[in-house]
């Protein structure tokens, strides 16, 4: 079983001979009887004693910055020894160790061979991914492998174990551990501090979700703050899996499953207040990522005055919410704000004499008062099927986490015109493609028109800091990004009367005097534009806080005709302009004339 590696590479003899490990007297005995032997100094040297085979496979892993395999964590699938020719196997020693998707894993003894590496992915068709292992044990397990037929544990040769981190350790060595040496791990002290540091400090910057992910030579940890996510840490790569087992220890999880999406909670007390946590897991290229929703009831805002709305918009909405019967929906992309908006409806109404129930898909917040249910596809708990057991429960007001389907969507109609107010939310980008949406799925226009009180799109963007604030001069790029020129007026962006006076009556302090003349004859060149320098209190950024834009459209005579007749979303939007909606540009642009928001937000997430 000759190898094809006739001498050893002179970094590592170098290395060998520089830091102690062996003498030039027994590198030299060692190359004398590779040569009388045909077999390679590597395998010579260990067979004489002058180096322990741990040490070697450290050395060479450390210089050619390769990944180490424990071969004794591994118990070698017939299956996957086939897809390799024996011959070509114990020639070159490699031992195919695990196949995952299009990618097969193998544990070679030289990793200067890059010949074999080629060869063996036009032979298998599988991307090679190569991992080292010490000669002897190498072989020895090949032997065993391909005699034999059958490798068992107790044939395998003897651990690498005690590789120290200048060692990467690939992932299948993670996958492999053990559940009981992963509890063990979790438990370390630095790992607990670490995680409980992460936990705590993203609740103390006001983080909406925490980010840890894993790629071939690094972690990172990232949060969500404000909408952007903004790197916080790099975790030493060794603590992977005990920090994302740490994860899962604390919501619950297996931790031994690693192939399969997993979701969770923790809740945890921080000072005087008790945090939620909604954990999910996925598994990628180099590892699991782990995403945590933070859940602080302490920062959850119900009260509908604060959030920015345009005085019209408002008074339209709590009068959605005040009917009887017919549905609310909101709209908008995930973490734009529509569970916020939808329970803080609901608490403007939860009175003692009100039934108020709610579907959800997960839920976010236990509200007092109202009846809650979480949504379990798995078991056939589904949102159609939670709604046809809430109208036998004599209910008032229902909330559906989210109308998906014609199931969904037919059953919350017939729950509207039956007397109950439905509210809800969808996935659409605008109020007007809401109703063409639900057209689409099947529902019938004039139950649709009968239904319908109002429909909400909402976003939330980012504010201007208020330390940092000062007068900025749009660049003719921004502009043409709103598709305005300076010349514009804001009549022709369709602004009303009512709307700029709305605007001026509270405006911030800076920009005040600056819009206290504002008309419909102003252009956009004489508006006043703010942006922030950067400043600690923004960590340099400019923009501290979210702010949110609504597109608050009223149900009207006239949109009731268009939705009877099939109109088309540009025609719904239309008219629901021409009845006073403000779109969600036009609700951006007074953001901006107010000096709350900075205009390139407002292009980002709006459209003209």
């Amino acid at each position: 079983m000759a190898s094809s590696v006739a001498a050893m590479p002179e970094r590592i003899t170098a290395l060998l001979l520089t830091e102690g490990h062996i003498s030039r007297e027994l590198l030299e005995r060692a190359q004398r009887d590779a040569k009388q032997n045909g077999t390679t100094v590597t395998l010579a040297l260990i067979r004489t004693g002058a180096i322990d085979e741990t040490d070697l496979t450290k050395i060479i892993a450390r210089t050619y910055r390769m990944p180490a395999v424990d071969l004794s964590k591994f118990e070698v699938d017939p299956r996957i020894i086939r897809l390799v020719p024996s011959e070509l196997a114990t020639r070159h020693s490699i031992l195919p160790l695990k196949r995952e998707g299009r990618t097969l894993t193998v544990a070679v003894a030289d990793p200067t061979n890059q010949e074999i590496l080629d060869d063996l992915k036009f032979i298998t068709r599988y991307d090679i991914f190569p991992v080292l292992a010490g000669e002897a044990t190498l072989r020895s397990v090949l032997e065993k492998a391909y005699d034999a037929g059958d490798v068992a544990m107790d044939s395998l040769l003897k651990d690498i174990a005690g590789l120290d981190g200048d060692v990467e350790v690939v992932s299948e060595e993670e996958e492999d551990m053990s559940a009981a040496a992963l509890a063990a791990a979790v438990d370390d002290a630095p790992v607990v501090k670490l995680i409980n540091a992460i936990l705590t400090d993203a609740v103390k910057r006001g983080a909406s979700d925490i980010h840890f992910e894993s790629f071939e030579h690094e972690l990172r940890v990232r949060y969500r703050i404000d909408g952007a996510l903004q790197e916080v840490m790099k975790p030493p790569p060794k603590l992977k899996a005990a920090l994302i087992s740490r994860f899962k220890i604390m919501s619950q999880l297996n931790i031994a499953e690693r192939r399969v999406p997993q979701d969770g909670r923790i809740k945890l007390k921080i000072g005087n207040k008790v945090i939620d946590y909604r954990v999910s897991t996925l598994p990628t290229l180099f590892g699991e990522k782990v995403v945590l929703r933070i859940l602080d009831k302490g920062n959850l805002t119900l009260d509908l005055e604060k959030f920015g709305l345009e005085p019209r918009a408002e008074k339209e909405l709590m009068s959605a919410i005040m009917n009887p019967y017919g549905m609310v929906l909101v709209t908008g992309p995930t973490g734009s704000g529509k569970t916020t908006t939808l329970y803080s409806a609901l608490s403007k109404i939860n009175t003692i004499d009100q039934n108020i129930m709610t579907a959800e898909d997960p839920v976010e917040y236990n509200l007092f008062g109202i009846n809650q249910v979480q949504v379990r596809t798995d078991i056939g708990m589904t949102f159609a099927a939670a709604l046809k057991a809430f109208l036998r429960q004599d209910p008032n007001i229902i909330m559906v986490g989210e109308i998906r389907d014609l199931e969904t969507g037919g059953i919350a109609i017939k729950a509207a015109l039956t007397g109950h107010l439905v509210l809800s939310t969808l996935h659409t980008n605008s109020a007007p493609e809401t109703v063409t949406r639900l057209l689409d799925m099947g529902l019938e226009p004039f139950n649709v028109a009968s239904a319908l009180n109002m429909v909400v799109a909402q976003r939330l963007i980012r504010r201007v800091c208020t330390r940092c604030k000062q007068r900025h001069e749009p660049t003719e790029e921004e502009l043409a990004g709103a598709k305005v020129s300076r010349d514009t007026t804001l009549g022709e962006l369709r602004f009303t009367t009512e709307a700029l006076d709305n605007a001026i009556a509270k405006a911030s302090p800076e920009a005040a005097p600056l819009v206290a003349n504002v008309s419909l004859e102003t252009t956009i060149g004489e508006l006043p534009f703010f942006k922030g320098r950067g400043c600690d209190e923004c960590s340099g950024l400019g923009m501290k806080g979210r702010q949110g834009l609504y597109e608050v459209m009223t149900m009207t005579p006239n949109l009731r005709r268009h939705i009877l007749q099939n109109a088309s979303g540009q025609e719904i939007k239309d008219a629901a302009v021409a009845d006073g909606m403000l779109t969600l540009r036009m609700d951006g642009w007074l953001k901006v004339m107010k000096g709350i928001v900075p205009l390139e937000q407002v292009i980002r997430e709006t459209s003209a």
